[in-house]
C-alpha cells in the first residue's frame, strides 16, 4: 500500500515525536522513507532587516544594495544559509539514527517549504507523507501560518499528521 513514505522534518520537537509512527508505518508497509530537510529560502532573506550598527536600515527599506551586509540576526545571507544547512544536516542525521531499521533516503532541499514537499512527493512517487505538527488552533494557526496545514490541503496523497506529545 505504502512503498515510499515521506518525512519532511526541520528537526523541531513535533518531528521527533513523529519519529516512532513514522518507523511503525515505514515497517508495516516495508518502506522507504524519504527523510526531507527543506531550507526556507525566505528565511534567509529575512536576515537582512533591521538596524545596522550605523542606524541606517539593511533590507527592510528595499534600498540595500549591498546584500553581504549584516542584518538584525547577525548574519549575512551566505552565512544563514550555512546555518540553515547545517541544521538540516543534523535533523536528517537525527532523524536517519532514530530509523535505522527501516529504509531511508536523504534530502536536503530549498526553496518554499510547503512547495518543495509537495514537489518532492510527486517527482519521487511518494504514496504517504507523514509530518510532526504543534497542533496550533485558532490565532496562533493562523498568524504564525502552518506548513503542515498547507501540505494537508494541498496534497493529493494521503497525509499523517502527528501531534507533539506535550510534557508533563
Amino acid at each position: 500500500m505504502y512503498d515510499n513514505i515521506l518525512f519532511p522534518t526541520d528537526g523541531s520537537k513535533p518531528c521527533e515525536s513523529a519519529l516512532s509512527h513514522v518507523r511503525e508505518m515505514a515497517t508495516a508497509f516495508d518502506a522507504t522513507v524519504h527523510v526531507l530537510y527543506v531550507m526556507p529560502t525566505h528565511n534567509i532573506n529575512s536576515a537582512m532587516v533591521g538596524k545596522r550598527s550605523s542606524g541606517k536600515r539593511s533590507g527592510m527599506s528595499g534600498k540595500e544594495k549591498n546584500r553581504e551586509k549584516k542584518g538584525m540576526v547577525g548574519k549575512t545571507p551566505k552565512e544563514s544559509k550555512e546555518a540553515f544547512k547545517s541544521q538540516g544536516e543534523r535533523a536528517i542525521e537525527r532523524a536517519v539514527a532514530e530509523l535505522s531499521d527501516v529504509s531511508t533516503k536523504e534530502r536536503i532541499g530549498s526553496g518554499v517549504v510547503y512547495k518543495e514537499i509537495l514537489k518532492y512527493a510527486d517527482d519521487n512517487e511518494i504514496d504517504l507523507i507523514l509530518m510532526g505538527t504543534n497542533g496550533r488552533t485558532g490565532t496562533d494557526r493562523y498568524l504564525l501560518g502552518s506548513v503542515t496545514e498547507k501540505v494537508v490541503r494541498t496534497a493529493e496523497i494521503p497525509v499523517t499528521t502527528i501531534r507533539r506529545k506535550k510534557s508533563t
